[in-house]
């Protein structure tokens, strides 16, 4: 298993210098983001095509971690089209001087990313490495009403605030609506629960402390560049946003509050 976790590592870290290396022609550190899940995709299919047979559960593995990373990398590449590079790694470059952040970013950012990847993807590997029947099992089937449930707000969330950005007329507004309605983070909350099913699905197949990829994911969501980060921006820039507060749950869906 070892092994096959550092042969995997190799690909992503050949990957993501060669994304910084393209990042330093294009000035734009903002492209590591759009190859946030075709990463996950390339590791998980490096995992199945090198454990050997294809089982019903790889197979499933397969289409489900290439729907959801392909889904995340093509939403985040056009709602990003046009718009140059993040605000956050401008203020970097800034911070760091042009002349430093070219060489700086690969540590900073890609290599961080690049670990993240290996890390967050243990669920993969345990399913992968399973030792298991190769038969679905119960605990297959509750991964995939997780994954079904994590998928569905996720991409649900994103859809709807998409739409809600792309009308001038909610300038200034605060999204309170839809999946918005029952949590103040349904795309955060969603890419949580898919994981969480991945984690699922690697219990299923006997291999148990692999479960660690999704605990870092979802403490990287609420503590780290998720929620948190931008909770603490839209109390600056939006008044309504403390009301919205009041009302929602923060991550977990549930009914407002009257």
């Amino acid at each position: 298993m070892l092994t096959l976790f550092l042969q995997a590592s190799l690909i992503i870290l050949a990957l993501f210098t060669l994304l910084w290396l393209l990042s330093v022609q294009l000035k734009n550190v903002s492209i590591v983001d759009l190859f946030w899940g075709v990463g996950f995709v390339v590791v998980n299919t490096f995992y199945v095509w090198m454990s050997g047979d294809l089982t019903p559960r790889k197979i499933l593995m397969l289409v489900l971690v290439t729907i959801w990373g392909m889904r995340l990398s093509i939403y985040l590449t056009w709602r990003n089209k046009g718009k140059g590079e993040d605000f956050r790694y401008k203020e970097f470059r800034r911070k760091y001087g042009t002349e430093r952040y070219w060489w700086i970013s690969f540590f900073q950012t890609f290599l961080l990313q690049g670990v993240l990847t290996m890390l967050i993807s243990l669920p993969l590997l345990g399913v992968s490495m399973g030792n298991q029947s190769d038969a679905l099992a119960v605990l297959d089937y509750l991964g995939i009403l997780v994954w079904l449930v994590g998928f569905t707000f996720e991409a649900g969330g994103d859809y709807q605030l998409s739409r809600f950005k792309n009308n001038p007329q909610n300038k200034g507004k605060v999204l309170s609506y839809g999946f918005w309605k029952y949590t103040r983070h349904p795309n955060y909350f969603g890419d949580s629960a898919v994981w969480w099913a991945y984690g699922i699905f690697s219990i299923a197949a006997g291999n148990y402390w692999q479960v660690l990829g999704s605990v870092i994911m979802t403490l990287l969501i609420i503590k780290v560049s998720g929620v948190a980060l931008l909770e603490k921006t839209l109390n600056h820039t939006k008044p309504q946003y403390n009301e919205y507060v009041r009302k929602t749950n923060s991550f977990f869906p549930w009914f407002p509050k009257k």
